[in-house]
């Protein structure tokens, strides 16, 4: 059995989850990217709160997330460089989600 949710219903959803610690422009910009894979692949997604939760993480910065996952830093670079150093490194092993805010990753 399947329930409709819209964007702010899914949001507020996720937000509700007090095991996570979604900001709420990080689970909108989630349920956002989930809804265009669902548009995309012509598929309906189960919405799951605890599988989201299991499968994506939200982190103030590309920086942040990228070191949880044992990035290192390029020497002698400045801010930006890093910074798009860090986000390759992810897009090159995961999905990466990014927000006004922030940016969510799915776990690998």
């Amino acid at each position: 059995m399947y329930r409709n949710l819209n964007t702010n219903q899914a949001t507020v959803l996720l937000m509700e989850d007090e095991y996570a610690n979604w900001s709420w422009s990080g689970a909108e910009a989630l349920v956002e990217y989930l809804e265009e894979i669902e548009d995309s692949t012509n598929t309906k997604i189960e919405f799951d709160t605890v599988a989201i939760r299991c499968d994506f993480s939200e982190y103030e910065s590309v920086l942040e997330a990228a070191e949880q996952y044992d990035f290192i830093q390029p020497e002698d670079e400045d801010e930006d460089a890093i910074e798009a150093a860090a986000l390759k490194y992810l897009e090159e092993r995961t999905t990466v989600i990014q927000f006004d805010g922030g940016v969510i990753i799915q776990q690998f």
